[in-house]
């Protein structure tokens, strides 16, 4: 029989084996933790509740379970390439901004983001969290403009952008050209990033299992501290090559874009399950979305959905992109809106759910939408937006109106921007190809009115802006 001082160990153990394990857990409802999926160059229409999946030849049940459980957006927006939408998510600023200088024009020679700027992995860093990037970066690849030099404790990824897996399999390389092979880097905060593996076709195949794999640690790791976290899940699929793993290739019977869907569908799935495991669900904010629209590589087979064009181009396709996001404590599930969002509203939307102060010594394009994703408001705080393709202002979007200054002529493969004679205008509900503008001094020439003053409005704000001190 057991001795009391054995029995009173036993109820201690049974005790604390049935405490949820988030009752010490990482994340709580005014700091909760963050989990920020990032696709690349993946279109509106590739998941299921965005009319994809099966269509698309990969069913995204797991995906389209972050819809049910959450918010899904019809009308998010983002920047038209890869470089300045991260650095509109990242900042809470428009591209346009985050690269000027004090002493010449926008972005130069260079792209990225100045050491300057505040980042969200820098607001939250500051806010008490734990930081990680596994995946692409491209917002800088020079000393003190790595990640981990802005904000992130530790990275695992790419600098630059996934199309140089093609450079080291190319039979006409020429290694005294001065190009060098891009590699998988690593790097904590304080450090010199390393480099790793050389990113080639065969590395391709294999990174996102990887990458998928070190922020599921990342997020164990940190499950049972006191401290919220922050990972940043920037997945370098779909961009140009698509390239499945190895376990993936063939399996859908589709081709290798439907097998990389597949796959893609499977480790949201794994990240999901991690979270929900570890009693972290109520407390965590989850979030996918894309940089920007499909490939605009000609035969690349991203799908758009019913919206006009690809990325580097002023239509739908390019700048409206799929966005889901769960948080079970706060965000009523099963919420659907076509009101305008844009990612810059990402940054002071959780600025204000962690009760972070913005600085004021710049200029912020993002609104806070705590209140719409939550359900306490109706409708997004914006209605508009602009457009830029690099420094070059195309036009602007007030609700479903869009005005556009310039049209993109693809018809030989290329994306040669046009001056049209007098401005495109196209309503987003009646023409969602953007096939007709509307007829000039008809009916709706009122809406020049409204999409005017966006465009005088910004443009103000930009002669106002101070730029960085830091060029």
């Amino acid at each position: 029989m057991p001795t009391l001082s054995r029995r009173l160990t036993l109820c201690a153990l049974v005790l604390i084996a049935s405490i949820p394990i988030n009752a010490s857990a990482a994340g709580s409802e005014d700091k909760p933790n963050i989990v920020l999926v990032l696709m690349d160059n993946f279109g509106w229409g590739e998941i299921g509740v965005y009319g994809g999946g099966v269509l698309r030849g990969a069913p995204t049940p797991r995906i389209d379970s972050i819809a049910k459980e959450g918010f899904q957006l019809t009308h998010y927006n983002v920047e038209a390439e890869c470089t300045p939408s991260r650095a509109a998510l990242m900042t809470g600023r428009y591209g346009i901004r985050t690269r000027q200088r004090p002493d010449g024009p926008p972005r130069g020679v260079w792209y990225g983001i100045t050491k300057w700027e505040l980042t969200m992995a820098e607001m939250l860093s500051e806010a008490g969290y734990a930081t990680s990037l596994f995946g692409k970066w491209h917002l800088g690849d020079t000393k003190g403009r790595y990640p981990t030099d802005q904000g992130f404790d530790e990275w695992i990824g790419l600098p630059r952008s996934s199309d140089r897996a093609f450079w080291p399999d190319s039979n006409s390389f020429d290694p005294e050209s001065g190009a060098t092979f891009t590699h998988v880097m690593s790097s904590r905060r304080g450090e010199t990033p390393v480099e790793l593996d050389v990113f080639n076709r065969e590395k391709r195949k294999t990174l996102d299992r990887e990458i998928t794999d070190q922020a599921i640690d990342f997020i164990r790791q940190k499950a049972e501290g006191n401290q919220p976290f922050f990972t940043f899940l920037a997945y370098t699929q779909t961009h140009e090559p698509v390239d499945p793993h190895p376990d993936y290739y063939g399996k859908t019977g589709h081709g290798s874009f439907a097998d990389v869907l597949k796959q893609t569908d499977d480790y949201i799935g794994e990240l999901l399950d991690t979270i929900d495991e570890l009693g972290l669900k109520d407390d965590t904010i989850f979030i996918f979305t894309s940089d920007n629209g499909r490939e605009g590589v000609v035969r690349s087979w991203g799908f758009t959905g019913p919206w006009r064009g690809s990325m580097f181009s002023p239509y739908e396709g390019s700048l409206r992109v799929p966005f889901l996001v769960r948080w079970p404590a706060r965000i009523p599930p099963g919420q659907v809106s076509n009101d305008v969002v844009h990612q810059v509203d990402l940054m002071p939307t959780i600025a204000s759910i962690i009760g972070y102060k913005l600085p004021d010594d710049r200029i912020y394009d993002g609104v806070d939408q705590s209140s719409f994703f939550m359900g306490k408001e109706q409708s997004s705080a914006r209605d508009s937006i602009v457009i830029y393709i690099g420094n070059e202002l195309f036009g602007a979007k007030w609700r479903n109106w869009k005005i556009l200054f310039k049209e993109v002529d693809r018809s030989w493969g290329g994306y040669e921007a046009k001056e049209v004679a007098y401005p495109s205008i196209y309503n987003l509900i009646v023409d969602p190809k953007e096939e007709e503008p509307e007829l000039n001094y008809l009916n709706d020439t009122w809406v020049d009115v409204p999409l005017y003053e966006v465009l005088e409005e910004h443009e103000a704000s930009i002669a106002a802006d101070p730029g960085s001190p830091d060029p």
